[in-house]
């Protein structure tokens, strides 16, 4: 019996993924367990394997399109069984080229764009012979232009025509714009003659990876009513722990970010309604904490899910947080460990930040930001002082959160870092 394997939805914010690589392809054998397609998100990549053994008999996108979620990706059965039900219908993302079976992605009659010298192959067929010659002998890219012949034929005129108006190139802009280099619409040349002074770096387009995550901080900003509160703790603890896990050659290597990171833990099981989610109208409050912290990868922002982070130990939850951090470098992270959040840490410290605005990341309704540790004066017993402090920036959604439970929020954290020596057993 056929069965079709549909597009995964790894994560809650995940509408849609593209299709990277096809392992197997139609009319191959698989057993259950084998991997079949390869897919990615703005966050990472994965693998999509067969559930059941037999016949690939039908593969629905070509690599690089854009899949929504929950649509059916490939078809295993029987040879002679029908995938016809199982066939996608009309999608709206991605591109037209995307969208179409492996078989016919790889038509001959796809033309490349912004070729500068032309080939006769490489022209469109709908151009007439003399249309044709002119163009390759110019070296003049004749895609896109409307014909005037019937059936919308390009002719010889038509061509000349839209090489007569278009910006005339210098031989050494040509191959300028062959090594990837952008023309202006006019040049300095005589009558307006492009030459290779006149060529610039070309723009690149963001890719649709990038895109999605531009989205979805404008969503985060749209839908939310955020509002941030800084703040600073003594970090002299912090320095002091640091300092001991360095110059111990038994204990595990345990950095700020890890002594933090508990310490927030210990602050969220002391307020939960800050661990909270809020989703389609309704709050939902956790009593686990399942911390999400924002890593740098190659990739761009990725946030690994550290599950159950109030049951473990300062040195499990170091070790996990690391072991997430390689997981996501190298993007292999799995589906589980980028989802399911219940609240967010973003540290940009190492960087030299002092505070910063972390947007939320939505469902979640709030987010702590950390800083950098540096000297401030502080008043003590009448007399200034000046300390090890660590900047703290928490944003919050003002719709669930309001200014002073978030304030109060942001004082448990600074009273738990504080009192970090008593809290970490190291």
């Amino acid at each position: 019996m056929a069965i079709a394997v549909e597009m995964p939805k790894p994560g809650n914010t995940v509408e849609e993924c593209i299709v990277t690589r096809w392992a197997k392809h139609k009319g191959d054998s698989v057993s259950s367990g084998d991997l079949v397609v390869e897919i990615e998100t703005d966050k990472a990549n994965f693998e999509v394997t067969a559930p059941v053994g037999g016949i690939v008999l039908e593969t629905f996108f070509a690599e690089g399109a854009l899949v929504p979620v929950y649509t059916n990706l490939f078809v295993i059965g029987d040879v002679g069984e029908s995938v016809d039900p199982f066939r996608p219908g009309s999608q709206t993302a991605g591109s037209a080229a995307a969208q179409q079976p492996e078989e016919s992605s790889k038509s001959p009659l796809q033309v490349p764009v912004q070729r500068q010298n032309v080939e006769a192959s490489s022209t469109p067929s709908s151009l007439s012979p003399r249309a044709r010659t002119f163009a390759t002998e110019h070296g003049f890219d004749a895609t896109g232009i409307v014909g005037s012949g019937p059936g919308g034929r390009v002719l010889e005129a038509d061509v000349k025509q839209a090489y007569h108006s278009s910006p005339r190139l210098s031989s050494a802009a040509k191959k300028g714009i062959a090594r990837g280099l952008a023309a202006p619409d006019e040049g300095s040349g005589a009558g307006g003659m492009i030459l290779s002074a006149d060529l610039m770096e070309a723009s690149a387009k963001i890719s649709s990876l990038r895109e999605k995550i531009a989205r979805r901080m404008r969503e985060s900003l749209a839908n939310t009513a955020q509002y941030t509160l800084n703040s600073s703790a003594d970090a002299s603890g912090l320095l002091k722990l640091r300092a001991r896990v360095k110059g111990s050659t038994r204990l595990p290597d345990i950095n700020i970010n890890d002594l933090v990171a508990f310490c927030t833990i210990k602050a969220l099981l002391l307020m939960p309604e800050v661990n909270a989610e809020f989703i389609d109208g309704k709050l939902r409050n956790h009593s686990e904490v399942h911390l999400g912290f924002a890593c740098d990868t190659p990739r761009g922002l990725l946030v690994p899910v550290v599950r159950n982070a109030h049951q473990l130990t300062i040195a499990e939850l170091s070790q996990k947080m690391k072991d997430l951090t390689a997981q996501a470098v190298s993007g292999r992270i799995a589906l589980d460990d980028i989802s399911g959040g219940t609240f967010t840490i973003s540290n940009l410290g190492a960087l030299g930040i002092e505070s910063f605005t972390p947007l939320v990341n939505p469902p979640q309704v709030a987010i702590l930001g950390i800083g950098t540790i540096q000297l401030k004066p502080i008043r003590r017993d009448g007399k200034v002082e000046f300390v090890d402090s660590i900047g703290l920036s928490l944003t919050c959604d003002h719709q669930i959160v309001d200014g002073a439970p978030g304030a109060r929020f942001l004082k448990v954290v600074r009273e738990q870092i504080e009192n970090v020596e008593s809290l970490c057993t190291i």
